[in-house]
């Protein structure tokens, strides 16, 4: 019956890969893991992940955002979200007497690790990212004294260094990969002897989520990234749609907040969604776009991912203890009946 109500040439273009990247998923599972583990309430620092919907989810399940580590009652455990904290936060938790769940994506971990080199190598170090951001937050305060924020291309100019043979640059790890290069090279200009990190600093997700964006722009007439304000990589997926080419993109957070007005004169609707976001958005949304016309999907595919991050080491420890003391309660009881659960 579907296919009767589908109007001839309207379809939509579903970016793959989109939605949740590793660092994301690691971080919601350990909140409620760290939830089933330790009983409510967990004090999470920060949004865990910067998604309306999932910090809605979590607070119902009892973890409860607090945005400073002061606001923790003494003697409470603590989460840090996937974006990373300074070490300054980590002092204010031991002076709290919290205990810590740290949970920053591995990636993030990276860059705090590179800082720390360079700085103890006496390197100027050039962060590209966006000011106020909790992630650039983070990774300055690995090194004050080293780190300048270089907020894209137009910052480039009023940078100082103390010695232009001795400069490096980190990013922001879900920033626009083509604006980021374009910062990079006007440094070079200006700093001909800049080094690169290692391995570049935007990850793997943010790539490949821009890499689709950028395949399906060149199609769509409109396209809907789900995704929160505050999450720097969903809007950065809105700035690379519009170049890549199409006429009009939107973030949103909820399927609600599409506007009928947006699909007049359109028959190619892209929909993509950012790191942060759970897929049942994604699929709140196909369905508002097929009950107007919109049925035929076609798969954009830009890249296969594989990658998984094992839980917070914190969480592993206390889960391998509390099955061990259940394989030894059950030995001690001599139990060969199957367990209840």
């Amino acid at each position: 019956m579907g296919a009767m109500t589908a109007s001839p040439g309207r379809r939509v273009l579903l970016a793959a890969p989109r939605g949740y990247c590793a660092g994301v998923d690691r971080a919601v599972i350990a909140v409620e893991k760290a939830l089933e583990q330790y009983g409510a309430p967990i004090y999470v620092r920060h949004e865990i992940v910067h998604n309306k919907y999932v910090v809605q989810t979590l607070e119902k399940k009892g973890a409860i955002f607090v945005e400073q580590t002061a606001e923790v009652p003494e003697g409470s455990i603590v989460m840090f979200s996937a974006h990373g904290v300074a070490p300054v936060v980590h002092d204010e938790a031991a002076a709290g007497k919290l205990a810590t769940i740290d949970a920053t994506c591995p990636l993030v971990t990276k860059v705090h690790k590179e800082a720390v080199r360079f700085a103890n190598e006496d390197f100027d170090i050039l962060l590209i990212g966006h000011e106020g951001h909790e992630e650039v937050i983070g990774t300055s305060g690995e090194a004050p004294d080293h780190i300048t924020l270089v907020d894209g291309p137009e910052d480039v100019a009023k940078v100082e260094v103390r010695d232009p043979s001795k400069v490096v640059w980190l990013s922001q790890t879900t920033l626009s990969v083509d604006e980021t290069m374009e910062t990079v090279d006007a440094l070079k200009e200006k700093f001909p002897q800049l080094i690169s990190p290692p391995s570049d600093d935007i990850c793997y997700a943010t790539q490949n989520r821009q890499l689709a964006v950028k395949r399906m722009g060149e199609e769509a007439d409109l396209v809907i990234v789900v995704g929160s304000r505050n999450s720097s990589n969903s809007v950065r997926l809105v700035e690379v749609a519009k170049l890549a080419g199409a006429r009009s993109a939107y973030l949103v957070d909820f399927a609600d907040e599409i506007e009928e007005g947006w699909l007049e004169g359109v028959t190619t609707v892209g929909v993509t969604s950012g790191a942060s976001v759970p897929e049942v958005l994604v699929e709140q949304v196909l369905e508002w776009l097929s009950a107007r016309g919109f049925e035929d999907v076609e798969i954009v595919k830009a890249a296969e991912e594989s990658i998984t991050f094992s839980l917070p080491k914190e969480l592993r420890r206390d889960l391998r203890a509390e099955a061990a003391a259940l394989v030894e309660q059950r030995t001690a009881a001599g139990s060969s009946a199957p367990s209840e659960k």
